[in-house]
């Protein structure tokens, strides 16, 4: 069985199903894929992801805020992240993080606001799901200052093998996405290649990055298979094998899941 650690059910584009996202499930369910985990990533799409997981029994989410969706001059209220996450389908906090890449003159405000998810999850013992792009630096060191002992993943890392280690080094998983499979993703192949087996997760983050051969199309939660398929041939062991490692890190690191089996 497969999990994709990290998808937008509610921002899927449906063509390929006739619209229905029940159809586009089952087809990621015909390909072995037993659990959904939809994410958060704004104040208006935490009902719409707690509501798809109060609807399908293999779909959990999380909430948050994520850095490029932050209202300017306004970090979320820590208040209403609590209230959000006091909810038995919402198994983590996020995707925060930073991204310096769209808005580097942002920076402090979504320090502030991942800050503030940190210290959810120092509350609540959820863990983080954290996007970072171009801030490397300032995404460890808040993350070694908030020391979570839950920790949390570095979602659709397309970073190098120094940042992987550090984040490893924390107690952090690494998931992997389409990226990995582009062709010139070849520094993240050997990142691909070291992280350790149990800390290791996958990932369609759709419908963004479709892995190849789906590349320019939507990304559908059914082509996870593809990612793993792919990682598995990389890292030299069986389909079988990364399928049931990379489960059984997600039920590790989300442990209020309801995983089945």
């Amino acid at each position: 069985m497969l999990v994709d650690s990290h998808c937008h059910l509610d921002r899927l584009d449906l063509a390929a199903h006739g619209g229905s996202l029940d159809a586009a499930l089952d087809a990621a369910r015909a390909r072995g894929v037993g659990h959904f985990l939809c994410i958060g990533v704004s104040a208006d799409n935490a009902a719409a992801v707690k509501g798809l997981a109060e609807r399908y029994a293999d779909v959990d989410c999380s909430v948050g805020v994520h850095p490029l969706d932050l209202e300017p001059g306004a970090a979320p209220a820590l208040d209403w992240l609590l209230d959000e996450l006091n909810h038995p389908q919402v198994v983590a906090i996020g995707e925060t993080g930073l991204d310096y890449h769209y808005e580097p003159e942002a920076a402090e405000l979504q320090q502030q606001a991942f800050r503030l998810h940190l210290q959810a999850a120092q509350v609540t013992g959820k863990p983080v799901i954290v996007h970072t792009r171009e801030a490397r630096a300032d995404t460890l060191a808040l993350l070694r200052d908030a020391a979570l002992p839950q920790g949390g993943v570095l979602h659709c890392f397309t970073e190098d093998w120094e940042m992987a280690k550090a984040a490893l080094d924390i107690g952090f998983y690494i998931s992997l996405s389409g990226i990995v499979t582009f062709r010139n993703a070849e520094a993240l192949r050997e990142v691909a290649r070291q992280v350790p087996a149990d800390r290791l997760l996958v990932e369609t983050d759709s419908p963004y990055l479709a892995p190849i051969p789906h590349r320019g199309k939507p990304n559908l939660p059914e082509y996870v298979r593809d990612v793993a398929e792919y990682l598995a041939v990389l890292r030299g062991v069986s389909f079988e094998q990364l399928a049931e490692q990379t489960t059984a890190n997600f039920r590790r690191l989300f442990p209020l899941a309801r995983v089945a089996g």
